[in-house]
């Protein structure tokens, strides 16, 4: 499968191959940009938005929206087949992401028929009066959107669905290693009435094309995805006005209480924590467990680690597949191989199965200083620490400049919500994995973590502005 370049009236800059993580086939490729190509883009999204007569109206990006969804359910086995083999997710997990994203297109639609302006009060005071205020909602301008890996159907979605919905024109480019899936649904896009510059994918061969897409003054919001390096970097270059939301990583806690229903929460936290193969920023990655059950929370962890299926992500039984780089095993070896000379107890787990696949792996009582314990692992890992006293395990799980979604795991209504009034973090679970999401909530990074608020609803607010009419009449 080839894409050719999809920015109107720029040039091909190369092709970039798109290759499994899981055992190396060569899967698609697509065409590449350069800086005449960004600057293309730019050109194309700028004077499109700029003459206000091309706005979409509501009524036909519902119906384009609405289309794209039937052409998706019909090409399902397809986009499926797509993302398992340019990302390495497992099929059921990824069947699941793509009913999330066509969902998520639904909310978009939702988001269309339901958000509104406001009444502004007036006439409450001698300078008021005789006037009449509200608002509507306008389209911010043109979006950049820059996305990660790791979900390449919903992500994509998350980012140009709502741009679209609030009317702005985008530019979006997918993850060098997972660009096949983004193509495939500006295609579909397109194939359902979008005109070709209101959505345009690109990749590029340079992290410099990148930057020159973010930080450029015609761009009126930036929606990135990805590492922390990079996200904070492109928001402290972008240009005067530009609006920005930025997502990040996380390590995110789990408070187990010594009353913890370990039968039920187990396993949802093995899969909150080895679902895709834990690249997730959200997935389970240190539970602060009472010591009184700490020992049996980690080999009752393990034993279900252990009972997974790890390896060919194509495979419907698959549970675990690859990491999305070979750097990332190596990396993940040296982190666990570090945390088990310092002293953690390695209770399952801890050996390379290939050069993509790692094998899911439970340590317990971690040293703080180990890598493990503070800096985000993005693989099959679950550190499981013991604690004695509740504040003591607040105190660890607050201690890292990383704050995103976190669980509390009791039976007792006032444990629940004390964690959850002292865990720093945006969103904190009662009895269940911190990597659930739906796609209409609230998802928001905190201190390293992020900038703004994810999910549907959120960012098809933050791509748009409230603009305020007065009519002054004496009339009124």
């Amino acid at each position: 499968m080839h894409y050719p370049i999809k920015v109107p009236g720029a040039d091909s800059a190369g092709i970039v191959e798109v290759f499994s993580p899981y055992d190396g086939r060569r899967v698609g490729s697509v065409e590449a940009i350069d800086e005449s190509g960004a600057e293309q883009a730019l050109k194309n999204m700028h004077e499109l938005f700029r003459g206000r007569k091309n706005w979409l109206p509501a009524h036909e990006r519902i119906a384009i929206l609405e289309r794209a969804i039937t052409l998706i359910q019909a090409r399902s086995e397809q986009f499926v087949t797509t993302a398992v083999a340019e990302g390495g997710k497992p099929y059921q997990d990824t069947q699941v992401e793509l009913s999330r994203a066509l969902d998520s297109i639904r909310s978009c639609i939702d988001c269309m028929r339901t958000e509104r302006g406001t009444e502004i009060p007036m006439q409450l005071n001698p300078a008021s009066m005789h006037r009449l205020a509200f608002t509507h909602r306008e389209p911010i301008g043109p979006v950049v959107a820059i996305s990660a890996f790791n979900h390449p159907i919903n992500l994509i979605v998350h980012q140009i669905g709502p741009a679209i919905a609030a009317g702005c024109p985008v530019v979006i480019k997918p993850a060098r290693e997972t660009p096949l899936s983004a193509f495939a649904l500006v295609d579909i896009l397109r194939e359902a009435g979008l005109p070709g510059h209101w959505c345009q994918p690109v990749v590029a061969n340079d992290m410099k094309v990148a930057e020159q897409l973010a930080i450029d003054p015609r761009v009126a919001f930036l929606s990135f995805i990805g590492s922390a390096r990079v996200g904070w970097m492109l928001r402290s270059k972008l240009a005067p006005g530009t609006r920005c939301a930025l997502e990040h990583g996380g390590m995110a806690p789990v408070i187990m209480a010594e009353d913890a229903d370990l039968e039920r929460i187990l396993p949802l936290l093995a899969k909150g924590g080895f679902y895709h193969a834990g690249q997730v920023c959200v997935s389970v990655q240190r539970i602060y467990a009472h010591e009184s059950i700490a020992r049996k929370a980690a080999e009752e962890l393990a034993a279900l680690a252990d009972k997974m299926t790890v390896g060919d992500p194509a495979k419907p039984d698959t549970d675990c597949g690859p990491l999305i780089r070979h750097s990332d095993v190596d990396r993940i070896e040296a982190w666990v191989n570090e945390a088990v000379a310092e002293n953690a107890e390695l209770i399952t787990g801890g050996q390379r199965l290939s050069d993509s696949l790692y094998q899911p792996t439970v340590l317990l009582n971690a040293s703080p200083n180990s890598k493990v314990s503070r800096q985000e692992i993005f693989g099959p890992v679950v550190c499981v620490y013991e604690y004695n006293s509740l504040d003591a395990a607040i105190e660890q799980a607050n201690a890292l400049p990383y704050a995103f979604q976190a669980s509390v795991i009791t039976q007792n209504i006032d444990t629940a919500l004390y964690a959850y009034k002292h865990l720093a973090a945006s969103t904190v679970m009662i009895n269940d994995h911190t990597a659930f999401r739906v796609d209409w909530m609230p998802f928001a990074g905190l201190r390293e973590s992020g900038h703004g608020t994810g999910g549907i609803p959120y960012t098809f607010r933050d791509m748009q502005i409230e603009k305020m009419a007065i009519f002054h009449s004496p009339a009124l």
